[in-house]
């Protein structure tokens, strides 16, 4: 009944100053800032112009990754009732109870005490249930109806209506000594925000890797205003540019002749801590170092004879205290579809795993969602609109195409740390160097183009 009413509406809505917005706009724009000096500077450490002009090797490409929904299982809702004293209750599927009920109280002119609100297990939230815009349109259309009511979105709704995670550019250039040591890294990066400020979740941290590893290292930036919602999502800012940095470190690692296990390995270098130990800022790279080597192990890296156009793809990446590296083993058809046929995890994330069987879960599941990712999932905008709305056009992973993956957890005299997040971000260069072992093809665009990869 409420989807016929609403289909019956006839809507007049004011375009706005940003509907000429689009994601073709937003490449051209990018293009338009990489041909001129950055807006603001990241880090820079070092001389990296003079580095790379003693290089023996210079090495420039550009990467790019889109918007991504969260698309969880389950839409936004929430119920509502207000009591006969003027009393708010919430049945909501937060992940961020208080601010909700501080965002609820300050629309709809409540006092907060007079707000209680039951958490519900959400079927999925992934850092979208973070935001607690569908609490203050239950509560107000519960307000405006005088009777309790259950609020669910659409999935159109919730797809076009996210707190999404934000696309980037990336040109970068770095070059290797005759040695295939990494004399210098230059990133301009272009992302999204205004006045010098990232919009939400669209910022470099100055630590990321690899800042600090390597002498001659300068990430500088550059902004594109927007007014897309954007948001947290699982491992945020580290799911997109462990892509492109782990992916250009292969791309060196090749360059150079290398093998890209061992060139990681030598770019982490000897045991050294920086910054303050199991912080966020925070880096010991022997912790790395290790899950590194046994994932090369447990994965038979350098071993096994593969099949024609199958490859193994390794990466690793530090975020939110947890040490990841990860194998993957993927076969591409002559068609261009790829297939992912096992992935192998190794993780430190401190002394004890309180859970083993949830620690799994979680893992597998990070996996599986970077691997989706990647295969085919993008949101893009025109005319100000964003164009993707169901799973039609935005395909999450089906049960037969999710491969194997192997799950070892490397305990570290270190706190346990968090592990719903970090080993999300290495699956996605891992999968995409894997495609590239595969085919000499590289991914530089995410989602993969299956029609990029199809024998000629």
């Amino acid at each position: 009944h409420a989807n016929k009413a609403r289909s019956a509406l006839k809507v007049k809505w004011a375009e706005g100053e940003y509907a000429d917005h689009s994601s073709a706009g937003y490449a051209a724009q990018a293009k338009a800032l990489f041909a001129k000096s950055p807006e603001l500077t990241i880090r820079k450490d070092g001389d990296v112009d003079a580095a790379l002009g003693t290089a023996a090797k210079v090495i420039e490409a550009e990467y790019t990754y889109p918007f991504v929904s969260h698309a969880p299982l389950e839409p936004q809702n929430c119920t509502a009732a207000w009591g006969a004293d003027g009393k708010l209750t919430l049945w909501a599927p937060t992940q961020n109870p208080e601010p909700g009920r501080q965002v609820v109280a300050k629309t709809l002119g409540v006092k907060p005490e007079d707000i209680s609100i039951h958490m519900i297990r959400s079927g999925g939230g992934f850092g979208r249930r973070l935001s607690n815009d569908y609490m203050v349109e239950a509560a107000a259309i519960a307000r405006q109806a005088k009777m309790p009511i259950k609020m669910v979105w659409s999935r159109e709704d919730d797809m076009r209506h996210d707190m999404y995670r934000p696309g980037g550019f990336h040109r970068l250039k770095a070059g290797v000594d005759s040695s295939g040591k990494v004399v210098g890294w230059k990133n301009h990066f272009v992302s999204f925000g205004a006045d010098g400020k990232f919009v939400t979740s669209a910022e470099c941290n100055p630590t990321e890797w690899p800042a600090r590893f390597i002498d001659n290292y300068q990430i500088d930036a550059s902004l594109i205003p927007t007014r897309v919602p954007t948001g947290p999502m699982r491992a945020p800012r580290s799911n997109a540019l462990a892509f492109v940095f782990q992916s250009f470190a292969d791309e060196l690692a090749h360059a150079a002749g290398k093998d890209p296990l061992e060139f990681q390995l030598a770019l982490l270098g000897e045991p050294r801590v920086f910054g303050e130990k199991n912080t966020r800022e925070g880096y010991e790279t022997v912790r790395m170092t290790n899950v590194l080597k046994l994932v090369g192990e447990r994965s038979g890296w350098g071993k096994r004879q593969l099949p024609p156009r199958t490859g193994l793809g390794v990466a690793h990446f530090f975020s939110h205290l947890g040490y990841f590296a990860e194998v993957v083993e993927a076969e591409v058809s002559d068609s261009g579809q790829v297939k992912v046929n096992k992935v192998w995890v190794v993780g430190d994330v401190g002394a004890q795993i309180i859970n083993p069987s949830g620690a799994v879960n979680q893992v597998q599941g990070s996996v599986l969602d970077g691997i989706a990712q990647t295969l085919g999932q993008q949101i893009t905008f025109e005319n100000g609109r964003t164009k993707q709305s169901n799973f039609g056009d935005y395909p999450l992973m089906r049960i037969s195409a999710a491969p194997p993956v192997d799950v070892h957890f490397l305990l570290s005299d270190n706190p346990p740390s968090g592990l719903g997040e970090p080993a999300l971000p290495p699956v996605v260069p891992a999968l995409c160097n894997a495609v590239f072992a595969a085919t000499g093809k590289r991914i530089r665009n995410l989602p993969i183009n299956v029609a990029e990869l199809k024998t000629a």
